[in-house]
């Protein structure tokens, strides 16, 4: 199946000709892998290009990383945000994991024939993984509380970026019953205002910085 990646291009119009190629690569080996295992909705996949790799770099719009900053992606599916973010970034580090095994066969799959040497990839849970990162990056994978109850201890105290460190997180909808139950103060970034597509509306980049200190 042949994507069409030109809606990445005129939204990242900076990026190398091997940046392209990389996301039109990673796109047909999603396409490939979601025929023998369900990464994608089998009626969403032709819309793979806008609403899973585009949403992914909504976060690269809220927050450029510095070279040199280090991420994780938690429950990252097929590679999502993860992997085009690490095209977008090469000079980044990126660690992707999720708890089913087949997933995390997927993104080294798509790692290794992308020729990604800045991620790494782990099948486990966040709570588990012993590193620290700058961000924590993830798609919608539970409510807002429990996430941060899985990642706090993962994020590093000190930080270089534009935006202090702490979760870089992809959900829609009415958050606010989220945001208050959650000790830090999170700020939504409209992904609308980045992407002006219908897809995007009412959908978010939150970050959500961590102090130390802070409940765990």
């Amino acid at each position: 199946m042949d994507f069409d990646l030109q809606i990445v291009e005129q939204h990242f119009p900076e990026i190398s000709d091997l940046q392209a190629q990389r996301f039109r690569d990673y796109a047909r080996l999603i396409g490939e892998w979601n025929q023998k295992i369900n990464l994608i909705s089998r009626s969403d996949i032709e819309n793979l290009p806008k609403r899973h790799i585009l949403h992914s770099l909504a976060i690269a719009k809220a927050m450029p990383f510095a070279n040199g900053t280090r991420i994780m992606d938690v429950g990252t599916g097929g590679g999502f945000p993860g992997i085009p973010l690490a095209i977008l970034f090469p000079e980044c580090g990126f660690h992707l994991v999720d708890s089913i095994g087949k997933k995390v066969k997927v993104v080294v799959d798509c790692v290794q024939k992308l020729g990604l040497d800045n991620v790494s990839a782990e099948q486990a849970r966040a709570e588990s993984v012993s590193n620290q990162y700058d961000f924590i990056v993830a798609r919608a994978v539970t409510q807002l509380p429990q996430f941060m109850g899985w990642i706090r201890k993962r994020v590093k105290r000190t930080a270089f970026n534009s935006l202090a460190n702490g979760a870089l997180y992809l959900k829609g909808g009415d958050l606010r019953a989220e945001f208050e139950a959650i000790p830090e103060s999170p700020t939504a970034f409209p992904i609308r205002e980045f992407f002006d597509y219908d897809e995007f509306d009412q959908k978010f980049v939150i970050h959500v910085p961590v102090t130390r200190g802070q409940p765990q």
